[in-house]
């Protein structure tokens, strides 16, 4: 299970969660949000796998998502850059009725 931090939901933070889906393969959920940080465009959506690491001097270690593309089956996730820093997107398809929006947006 991967769920985004608290800055992305409704009631905490700025309202950018969106849903979540389980991966069909290893059967993971993973939680989802909007992609506001105006960087890889061609994906508009923020997949959150690991909770976003701290360090005690308040740096952040790792950022906790992958940038993608979330549609109704399946999603496409940037797992890696060329050497141009152009994303590579790899595949993942959903578990059946696993797909849910918190809200319609």
């Amino acid at each position: 299970m991967a769920f985004a931090p608290s800055s992305t939901y409704y009631n905490t933070g700025d309202g950018s969660i969106i849903g979540n889906f389980t991966e069909a393969d290893a059967g993971k959920l993973f939680e989802y949000s909007e992609n506001n940080d105006g960087v890889f465009t061609d994906f508009p959506h923020k997949i959150w796998v690991t909770t976003p690491m701290v360090a005690s001097n308040g740096m952040t270690l790792d950022s906790g998502f992958r940038y993608g593309k979330v549609l109704k089956t399946r999603c496409y996730i940037c797992i890696d850059e060329d050497e141009y820093g152009n994303p590579l997107p790899e595949k993942w398809y959903f578990k059946q009725n696993s797909h849910n929006k918190y809200k319609d947006i």
